[in-house]
């Protein structure tokens, strides 16, 4: 293909996009060489980014304006004068492989940029966001890089950086901390000064007991998140060493990028802390734009410095959407008894409805500790399994009498199947009289009960049917799947998503689901650590291995002590024995 029949096919494709370009933005082209250039075939819907534009059209000249439109494929570029635009437009027209699938990008003149809501605001801050300037010397700076050097033997290896911690260790995988483990590494002395320096600010009386201390490599970031509510009070307030960098902030539309120069204290506080996520794009330089002109900083090596004062109890905020708290307090209050039932019925009864032959066919091996408790019942014992599944407990001891019941007609239909004695009931009411059964086992099965005055009522009943001394084996799934430094089961079953080795995007889930007009729930992201106490949990649907439906069950899942606590609430039982098994919290309870 000779020169002009190349020419003559840019042409023709040239004619076609400036329609497409007038039709999405209602710009026009213009034959007429001006500042503004118009990218024709390539735009953010196609992975093109300011930094792109930046290092390639700022070699032949000052930028004025980049602007990038949601969800077009076509963008803008706009020069400081008319010489450096026609010469991007003549080395680059048809010829610069930036464009989809590296192909070449074309360029047409326009006399006047779209108009739209910019997708970004430069020098504008969220309110409750503070940025000292030149808050230490350098020789200060230099005093604390020393302090904080970082080597293998000190420091954990992220994603997307390394990162220390004193006073208490942030645990990226539940994007909480455990306030009953301080760590023996306190914040050092040495840092006093910094908010000794505040006493003439609103946040004179700031004194943290938490410090993540991270070290980014250039090209380095930090996903978006909102800092956990429950763990932190307000403000949270970090230093920028070594190198600047440009943190973008978001809410809803809103995105603020904001510029933290080195030896800058920033200090979240109020909305800025609690209804805003933050977040470092990984790149190796940020573009800034101030005073009618893009600029690049490049980026060095940086360290933060993250100082937080632990939250005793739980976040009282008014910012109830990103709120920790409010989620787990809300549910509670605004679930009545009907929405509850509502709630188990599509996502928990239905669904296993849907899966019971699936399920049952996961379900084999009995877990040793609860196999421990079947065969601990004496000879002529009478045990039952509340909510049996697929009957995997039952027969195990021949030397004594049980009994399954589930909700599922599915799962009762596999159970009658091989055999077992087994009855149809929902946990709540159980057709059985007073102090009739000398044992009881519940595995898996109050954790899909929406209230806590359900769950008690659940276990109520199971000590009702209970003799006097006997005794009920509970089995709930625990918020946190870890324990020490023991993953459970349910997280390493996906090799490929191993908690440890990655950062989950903290508190960003996939989406939430409405459950009446004033409730919704969370998406769990399977095998990895829980992040709400109330979610949906996928169960992904598989016939001969293919892929067939995805149902959601509904889970609440238990913090340490509170399957303890809420068998405290029941005077009639002692507690023998409380554990935590495989990433359940299990317990033993015995009827005085």
């Amino acid at each position: 293909m000779d020169l002009l029949s190349i020419s003559k096919k840019a042409e023709k494709k040239l004619k076609k996009l400036q329609h497409v370009i007038f039709k999405e933005t209602g710009t026009s082209c213009v034959s007429t060489p001006t500042k503004n250039l118009v990218i024709c075939n390539v735009g953010l819907v196609n992975g093109l980014s300011e930094e792109i534009i930046y290092e390639h059209f700022s070699k032949y000249g000052a930028l004025e304006n980049i602007m990038l439109i949601p969800g077009k494929s076509c963008s803008f570029v706009t020069y400081r004068d008319l010489d450096s635009a026609q010469k991007a437009f003549k080395y680059y027209n048809g010829k610069l492989n930036i464009a989809q699938d590296d192909k070449p990008i074309y360029l047409l003149y326009t006399d006047q940029l779209p108009i739209i809501e910019p997708d970004k605001i430069w020098n504008k801050m969220p309110p409750g966001l503070v940025i000292l300037k030149d808050y230490i010397s350098p020789e200060e700076e230099k005093y604390l890089l020393k302090l904080f050097n970082f080597d293998s033997t000190t420091t954990n290896q992220m994603k997307h950086r390394q990162v220390r911690h004193f006073g208490y260790e942030f645990r990226y995988d539940i994007n909480n901390i455990d306030k009953d483990k301080p760590l023996e590494e306190k914040i050092p002395n040495e840092c006093d000064y910094l908010w000794t320096r505040l006493q003439n600010t609103d946040f004179k009386y700031f004194r943290p007991d938490q410090l993540t201390v991270n070290h980014y490599s250039p090209g380095q970031g930090i996903p978006h998140h909102v800092d956990t509510h429950s763990a932190f009070e307000d403000p949270i307030v970090s230093l920028s060493l070594q190198s600047p960098v440009v943190m973008d902030f978001k809410r809803g539309a809103k995105h603020f990028c904001v510029t933290l120069p080195q030896r800058s204290l920033a200090i979240m506080s109020g909305e800025s802390r609690y209804d805003w996520s933050h977040g470092i794009t990984p790149r190796k330089f940020d573009i800034i734009h101030s005073l009618g002109s893009f600029n690049s900083l490049e980026r060095g090596t940086r360290v933060s410095l993250t100082f937080r004062k632990v939250l005793q109890g739980k976040c009282n905020c008014s910012y109830r959407s990103n709120c920790d708290s409010s989620r787990e307090q809300s549910l509670e209050l605004e679930m009545g008894d009907i929405v509850a039932s509502d709630l188990e019925k599509e996502h928990v009864h239905k669904v296993y409805e849907n899966i019971a032959l699936h399920f049952s066919d996961t379900r084999h091996k009995p877990w040793p500790n609860v196999l421990d408790f079947v065969m601990s019942f004496n000879r002529g014992s009478m045990l039952v399994d509340v909510g049996c599944g697929n009957g995997k407990y039952l027969g195990l001891n021949r030397d004594i009498f049980d009994i399954g019941c589930d909700r599922s007609f599915g799962l009762i239909d596999v159970c009658s199947r091989k055999g077992f004695e087994t009855f149809m009931s929902n946990c709540l009411a159980l057709p059985l009289k007073d102090n009739s059964v000398d044992g009881c086992l519940s595995i898996a099965v109050i954790h899909h009960l929406a209230t806590e005055e359900r769950r008690l009522r659940a276990v109520q009943e199971m000590v009702r049917i209970l003799k006097v001394g006997g005794r009920a084996l509970i089995y709930v799934w625990a918020k946190d799947q870890h324990k020490g430094k023991q993953k459970s089961a349910y997280i390493m079953q996906d090799r490929k998503n191993r908690v440890a080795e990655q950062e989950i995007l903290f508190n960003e889930v996939n989406e939430e689901v409405p459950i009446s007009d004033r409730v919704t729930l969370p998406i769990h992201v399977n095998r990895t650590q829980f992040k709400h106490k109330d979610v949906l949990v996928p169960w992904k649907l598989k016939s001969d291995n293919k892929l067939q439906d995805t149902f959601l069950r509904f889970y609440h899942v238990f913090d340490e002590k509170e399957l303890e606590n809420l068998c405290r609430k029941i005077n009639s039982v002692e507690i023998i024995k409380s554990y935590y098994d495989q990433g359940n919290w299990c317990i033993i309870i015995e009827k005085k």
